[in-house]
C-alpha cells in the first residue's frame, strides 16, 4: 500500500515549499470567548463560532451567513444542529449522572436541584427514567 498526499489547487495557486509526501499539521488556538469581528481574527472567529458551547444554533447560523457570506443550505443547518444537540447530550448525560450519584448517597431531591442547578421535577424525572436501571 502506498498512502501520500496530492496537491489541489482549491483557491489561488500556491507554491508550496514543504514535501508533499509529509503530512504537516496546522493548530488553531481557540478560547471559550469569540474574538471580535476583525479581519485579523477571521478564521479564528468563524471556527470559534462554529465549535463554541456557548453561542446558540442560529446564533452560529447568522455569524457564519452574515459575517462571511457563506451561504447556508439545509444540509448545512442540519449538520450544525446535529453537532449543537451532540454537546447538548453530553452536557445532559453529565447532569444525569451527576444526579443519580447523589440519589445513590443519599442526597434529597431539593438538594440534588439545588446543587446542580436544575428544577426538582428535572431531577425527580431523571431518577425515574434511571431508577428501574439500577435495580
Amino acid at each position: 500500500s502506498h498512502i501520500h498526499l496530492t496537491k489541489d489547487e482549491m483557491l489561488k495557486p500556491c507554491n508550496w515549499k514543504g514535501n508533499l509526501d509529509l503530512l504537516n499539521i496546522v493548530l488553531i488556538g481557540i478560547t471559550n470567548e469569540i474574538p471580535e469581528h476583525d479581519e485579523k481574527y477571521e478564521m479564528h472567529r468563524l471556527i470559534g463560532a462554529l465549535l463554541s458551547s456557548e453561542l446558540k444554533e442560529q446564533e452560529k447560523l447568522d455569524i457564519i451567513e452574515h459575517e462571511y457570506n457563506i451561504p447556508i443550505s439545509q444540509e448545512f443547518r442540519e449538520d450544525v444542529s446535529i453537532m449543537c444537540n451532540l454537546s447538548q447530550g453530553i452536557e445532559d448525560k453529565a447532569i444525569a449522572k451527576i444526579v443519580m450519584n447523589m440519589y445513590k448517597i443519599g442526597y434529597t431531591p431539593n438538594q440534588i436541584a439545588d446543587a446542580v442547578g436544575v428544577s426538582v421535577d428535572e431531577v425527580e424525572t431523571i431518577i425515574k427514567k434511571k431508577e428501574p436501571a439500577m435495580a
